[in-house]
């Protein structure tokens, strides 16, 4: 199964953050955001299909695509049985094993830093992007 959140880049985009990467339903973004990739999200944690939640909470893992205009960036990250899922506005997945309620997952295999800068030059431009979560 798969669900997808439409998201809107932003001219602060700096995708330079080494172990996080996140989408907000926040419009704006300043510079010291630079784990955030897109703004304007259509969903947070808190959105997410229980089908969803249910596979995160009991380890299942994820893959993750990020598209914007043609081009796509996929990463895989898992789930843990502590995930809360309750943020509303956040959705922030990361390398290292760190939980709060803005986690969607953990044990990434990237962070902002490891999207093409092809597709972080889009997101400056505040093209829209999709983030699809196939579990």
């Amino acid at each position: 199964m798969e669900y997808s959140i439409e998201f809107f880049g932003h001219k602060n985009v700096r995708a330079l953050h080494r172990t996080t990467l996140e989408i907000t339903r926040e419009e704006h973004l300043t510079e010291r955001g630079d784990c955030i990739i897109g703004v304007r999200a259509s969903a947070s944690v808190k959105d997410l299909p229980e089908s969803l939640k249910q596979h995160l909470r009991s380890g299942g893992t994820v893959r993750i695509v990020i598209a914007v205009r043609g081009l796509s960036f996929t990463l895989l990250a898992a789930g843990d049985p502590a995930l809360p899922l309750s943020h509303e506005t956040d959705i922030v997945v990361r390398k290292s094993t760190f939980i709060s309620d803005r986690t969607l997952a953990i044990k990434s295999t990237a962070a902002a830093i490891d999207l093409p800068r092809e597709i972080v030059d889009l997101l400056k431009e505040e093209e829209r992007g999709t983030f699809t979560i196939i579990y």
